[in-house]
C-alpha cells in the first residue's frame, strides 16, 4: 500500500482530506491491506508471521465494524456495500 492509495482512500471515505482516524477510513485501509496480504498468502502458504498479522488485522477490522454499526447504522451499511465485505 503506497501513499497514493492511502490518499485516495482518505479522500473517498474521510470527512476531510486529513481525516485518518475515523472508523470508516481505518476500515477501508485495513480492507486494502487485508486484500494485499491475502494475495501474498496464496503464494506463500508457510509464512506464519504474515498469517498472524493478517488474522490480527481481520480482528481489528471486525471490532471497528461493530463499533461503527453501534454508532452509525446507515454509514455502516453503505460502507460494507461500497467495500464489498460481509457477504
Amino acid at each position: 500500500m503506497n501513499l497514493k492509495n492511502k490518499q485516495e482512500i482518505i479522500s473517498k471515505f474521510g470527512a476531510t482530506p486529513k481525516d485518518t482516524g475515523s472508523a470508516e477510513v481505518q476500515i477501508a485501509m485495513l480492507t486494502q491491506k487485508i486484500s494485499e496480504l491475502t494475495e501474498h498468502m496464496k503464494s506463500n502458504k508457510k509464512d506464519f508471521a504474515t498469517k498472524r498479522g493478517l488474522l490480527m488485522m481481520v480482528g481489528k477490522r471486525k471490532r471497528l465494524l461493530s463499533f461503527l454499526k453501534e454508532r452509525n447504522l446507515e454509514g455502516y451499511r453503505s460502507l460494507i456495500k461500497e467495500l464489498g465485505i460481509r457477504g
